[in-house]
């Protein structure tokens, strides 16, 4: 096998060995093995000859940094053609939750999705697609 290096930030890495022990993984190897399988078969779906989807995309981040709320709306009106509704929480006093549903292109929707992972300061982005 061929070792990879990367580099983390402390506050991720130790939510990392959390998740790690909770999930019952023998090591930290194992679990990023686990992530990147899911990352492939996100983007082999990806692949599929698909038209008209509808998708849930949600994004979790911090509750006192305006600039990603900003940046995330910007990117909102950009997509108006899709995005068919749009619900913002927060989740206690650390959070703010952005649910945003789409439908249309799929190819414009995975346009949306990977403009959204481009904004930092972004804790999490889950998505779930339901074919059309």
């Amino acid at each position: 096998m061929t070792v990879v290096s990367l580099t983390l930030p402390d506050e991720l890495l130790e939510r990392f060995d959390e998740f790690i022990k909770s999930r019952g993984y023998y090591s930290r190897s194992e679990a990023f093995r686990d992530a990147i399988r899911n990352l492939i078969s996100e983007w082999e779906f990806s692949r599929r000859e698909l038209n008209n989807v509808a998708a849930t995309i949600m994004i979790t981040s911090n509750y006192r940094d305006d600039e990603v709320d900003s940046r995330i709306g910007e990117i909102r009106h950009k997509f108006d053609d899709i995005v068919v509704e749009n619900i913002h929480r927060h989740v206690g006093q650390r959070y703010c939750l952005e649910i945003l549903l789409a439908e249309g292109e799929y190819k414009r929707v995975q346009d949306l999705i990977g403009r959204i992972r481009g904004v930092r300061g972004i804790h999490q982005i889950r998505t779930v697609f339901l074919p059309l």
